[in-house]
């Protein structure tokens, strides 16, 4: 039987054998629950002074974890969702401790009480046909790196892939010709094919015919042919959305991700009628309740929906108009 000093070993048994072998949880899943445990043990180090190799999983009660999710978002200045997501990490650790280590079932029930936090949803972000013409104008498509930038935004901006699966595109991915698609697995190891726009099937084999790459290399490689990274993806966003606001004034007050990107996506969709249910197969979403998100971001759409009521009408009160014979009825009374 494994004794309260052997968190290090559960931790690990947890990564291997629960979220590897037995749930095989996609590298991204995995990668953050990598990054919780990692600021975990790097908090519990400076509070405890103790190396991660020597805390106790009774080091880790209910009110030490509540510390550690204020610190999230005080200290590192993360947002009510990031919280969550490092919450969702630790309860599922605890679930499995739970289950393997029943000496530790009244802990594990004290950490699983904590609940997520709740958080305004602010009204999503997206661009204007305008700002996505400024967007797609500011790289210098002389270079290789500009034209690379590029063609990863007009692709973004036209298939609404998320970060992760526009990274992970491969050149054998990409289907040109008749019945053009992009191929991606998405959320679930879900695959999905999303059809390209005669623009993107033109941007697309241009750059394929300057990339000149293996069937399995990326699509959008970094300056050194490696698979680029999140954060290269944003880098290269925030830089052309610089250039871009000093053509397009309206660039100003908006934050350029590669989320945003999506959303414009759907929000273009969205205004040219394409049902829901369609939005939410193309940008491969769990549930169709997903999409609503995009209905009450669309003012547009609202507008229009007015225009087709008519206003109610104002009901009229006829004045009283005095008679003889009640006048006289009422004095006689």
């Amino acid at each position: 039987m494994k004794t309260s000093t052997e968190f290090p070993e559960l931790l690990q048994t947890f990564f291997i054998e629960r979220l590897m072998h037995q749930r095989q949880a996609s590298p991204h899943t995995i990668a953050s629950y990598r990054d919780t445990f990692r600021l975990l043990l790097r908090f519990a180090q400076e509070r405890l002074a103790k190396d991660p190799s020597r805390i106790r999983i009774e080091d880790l009660e209910a009110p030490f974890i509540g510390t550690f999710l204020s610190h999230v978002e005080r200290e590192r200045g993360n947002s009510p969702r990031t919280r969550n997501v490092r919450l969702a990490a630790i309860h599922s650790f605890f679930r499995y401790i739970a289950l393997n280590e029943p000496s530790h079932c009244a802990l594990a029930q004290r950490i699983l009480a904590i609940p997520t936090k709740r958080f305004d949803r602010k009204p999503i972000e997206f661009l204007t046909e305008p700002e996505m013409d400024a967007l797609l104008a500011a790289p210098d498509q002389g270079s290789w790196g500009g034209r690379r930038d590029y063609t990863l935004m007009l692709t973004a901006l036209q298939t609404g892939l998320r970060v992760s699966e526009l990274i992970g595109l491969r050149c054998d991915d990409v289907v040109l010709g008749t019945g053009a698609h992009v191929r991606c697995e998405g959320k679930g190891r879900k695959e999905r094919s999303t059809p390209l726009r005669k623009q993107v099937v033109t941007a697309l084999r241009s750059w394929l015919r300057k990339r000149a790459c293996g069937p399995a290399e990326p699509l959008f490689p970094n300056a050194r042919g490696g698979w680029l990274s999140r954060d290269g993806v944003e880098y290269i966003l925030s830089k052309h959305a610089a250039k871009a606001r000093r053509d397009c004034p309206s660039l100003l007050k908006k934050r350029i991700t590669a989320h945003v990107l999506r959303h414009s996506l759907a929000m273009e969709l969205l205004d040219h009628d394409v049902d829901t249910s369609v939005i939410a197969l193309w940008l491969g979403h769990e549930s169709v309740e997903t999409t609503g998100i995009y209905l009450h971001a669309d003012m547009a759409m609202k507008e229009r929906a007015l225009a087709k009521t008519t206003p109610p009408k104002t009901r009229r009160y006829r004045r009283f108009r005095s008679d003889d014979r009640l006048l006289a009825f009422l004095k006689s009374l």
